[in-house]
């Protein structure tokens, strides 16, 4: 935990409530006392995760995962103590005076991140300045005038422009104190093994002669960028963007996220466009419950996503072959987290960035709100290319719309979806159902965790021990007032038992619940978030001590079990012998001592 004071800690803690960040990051449904949502930590359909305001502290009975506000924010930033706690503090303006120690491996890792975060936000900075005043970048600024975007615009996107030179960006990067190896690994600069004959360089800069789309994860930090060309080059990408890095996975991001969550959480529907143009041209004209993925077609992850804000989207693809291909490509992902598809018909030659400055919002919002179901949309478009006259062409046809929905998980949007296409087809639902592929089976996504991978919980007795000392004042300090660490030390699993009682736990303060939660082990505060949701026995009174008295007859049999095992060995002498006779007779007394009172206790 470094040297930041346990005071700060409990200072910062109690001035973020856990809903209200957590809530910054995807929506939480109220449910009863507490708050529920789609577990961003694995894939599921049903939520799992939850948050409880009384107790600060978030919990997935799916995953395992749960703790303070401190381990959220580590675990979904993919940041280290210190970090979270200087985050947070930020939030709410309370300062920290930190010391850190020699750096780990863990250290390493977080520290290369935080260069590669800080690399790409000066990056940014010095793109959008190449824009805004270089008299090289005024061909980028006269095609931009022309899409729409003003320098306004530009600075609100922080929009940059990559000068048209083999090592401008890695020169400056390197004089600002960056080495070669962390401007490759940030994708920015690429080796000269992957030049085209550049003499004289050993690397040369990625992004060269393109206008530059920083492109943000969901809390806003720079992780990469897309570069498009001002104008199309013979066997040059149009989009350029950033190749896998640490920081980067295309199919994990969707670009414009950051600015427009909380639109799309008040909508619950997302407009779904494929470029970063057409996304900033409809935010900039108001409609902002948009995203983008990139220019591909929905991957799952993203598809997840996407889920945690709304519940439909409109795709609102180019005209094109490639937009309806990628429209199609997208729908088994959207399908698979029960999400409702329509879609926006784009005239032919146009796309969201020129029709909604043409048209204006209001009538871009009503081509949105008027869209078609996927399916209607999807049949229509179908049976217009094809010739029903012919036989074979009929036949092809219908064993595509088969195939296609086939892929539909809901077996009553299966039927009207067959209904619908039979009927257009001009054949019986019977029929055509003939021609569905057998249903795939159910699989278990790889990112959804088996059972076996929930943190495992000590025996059942420390874990009620733990419960009681957690959650009833009456019963920790009971707990304390016995010989509780010379007893659980011989006893295996209690060790999380023993920090709780070792602690200074104030109950019930979520403050010093989160301090305290802060100290353990990732494994260790998800079981303490999990018992923090369970219910307190109403007799925990009474409980605590049958529970302790059980774990004490546990020791005393463990010790001689032990010693009747030790005595029985051939190489001891006589007085060991003797002292182990005593020792099990001593042990035979204490557990007869014990089970008088536990006998009386039960009648």
């Amino acid at each position: 935990m470094g040297t930041i004071p346990s005071e700060t800690i409990e200072q910062i803690a109690a001035a973020n409530d856990i809903v209200e960040v957590i809530s910054s990051y995807f929506p939480l449904k109220r449910a009863g006392a507490n708050f529920k949502a789609l577990c961003p930590f694995h894939q599921e359909k049903t939520p799992s995760f939850h948050v409880s305001p009384q107790r600060q502290t978030f919990h997935c009975f799916g995953c395992g995962v749960g703790g303070s506000v401190f381990r959220f924010v580590m675990d979904y930033e993919h940041v280290d103590f210190p970090s979270a706690v200087r985050k947070l503090a930020a939030r709410v303006g309370i300062p920290v005076i930190e010391e850190r120690g020699p750096i780990g491996t863990d250290d390493q890792q977080v520290e290369a991140r935080r260069i590669l975060l800080q690399l790409h936000g000066e990056a940014a900075a010095w793109f959008h300045e190449n824009l805004i005043k270089r008299e090289f970048a005024e061909p980028a600024r006269k095609y931009l005038n022309k899409r729409g975007i003003t320098g306004e615009i530009a600075k609100r996107w922080q929009l940059g422009y990559a000068p048209e030179e083999w090592d401008a960006f890695g020169s400056w990067a390197r004089g600002r104190g960056y080495n070669t190896r962390d401007l490759i690994s940030s994708g920015l600069v690429k080796t000269k093994d992957d030049a085209d004959g550049m003499p004289g360089h050993t690397s040369y800069d990625r992004f060269r002669g393109r206008i530059m789309f920083p492109i943000c994860n969901d809390i806003g930090e720079v992780i990469a960028f897309s570069g498009r060309l001002l104008k199309d080059e013979d066997g040059a990408a149009k989009y350029l963007n950033s190749p896998a890095t640490p920081l980067f996975r295309k199919g994990k991001i969707l670009f414009g996220l950051d600015k427009t969550k909380r639109a799309l959480i008040e909508a619950t529907c997302a407009i779904v466009c494929e470029g970063q143009l057409d996304l900033i041209s409809l935010f900039e004209a108001g409609i902002t419950n948009v995203v983008a993925p990139q220019g591909t077609a929905f991957t799952e992850d993203q598809a997840r996503i996407l889920k945690r804000f709304v519940s439909e989207v409109v795709l609102c693809f180019d005209a094109d072959a490639a937009g309806q291909k990628a429209a199609e490509r997208s729908l088994d992902a959207l399908l698979q987290n029960d999400l409702i598809v329509r879609v926006a018909e784009i005239p032919a030659g146009e796309d969201p960035d020129s029709l909604v400055r043409r048209e204006g919002k209001e009538k871009f919002e009503r081509r949105v709100s008027t869209a078609p179901d996927f399916f209607d949309y999807w049949i229509e478009r179908e049976v217009a290319i094809t010739d029903l006259n012919s036989l074979g062409a009929k036949m092809r046809l219908a064993r595509k719309m088969a195939e296609t929905i086939s892929r539909i998980h809901d077996p009553l949007l299966r039927g009207e979806v067959v209904s619908k296409s039979s009927a257009r087809l001009g054949i019986s639902n019977t029929d055509f159902e003939t021609l569905l592929p057998k249903q795939r089976r159910e699989q278990v996504s790889a990112s959804e965790p088996p059972h076996s991978q929930v943190s495992p919980s000590p025996r059942h007795d420390v874990a009620m021990l733990c419960l009681l000392a957690l959650r009833d004042e009456t019963a920790r300090e009971f707990l304390r007032g016995q010989n509780w660490r010379e007893i659980l030390e011989q006893l295996p699993d209690a060790e999380i038992l023993i920090r709780i009682l070792a602690s200074d736990l104030r109950l019930p303060d979520a403050a010093s619940l989160n301090a305290f939660m802060a100290t353990l082990s990732p494994t260790d505060e998800g079981l303490v978030s999990s018992w923090l949701l369970q219910k307190v026995p109403p007799n925990a009174g009474t409980m605590v001590g049958k529970w302790w008295l059980g774990i004490r007859q546990t020791v005393l049999r463990r010790q001689l079990e032990v010693a009747k095992n030790r005595i029985k060995l051939s190489q001891l002498s006589t007085g060991d012998v003797v002292n182990l006779q005593k020792q099990i007779l001593d042990l035979q007394e204490q557990l007869h001592e014990l089970f008088e009172p536990a006998r009386a206790a039960d009648n």
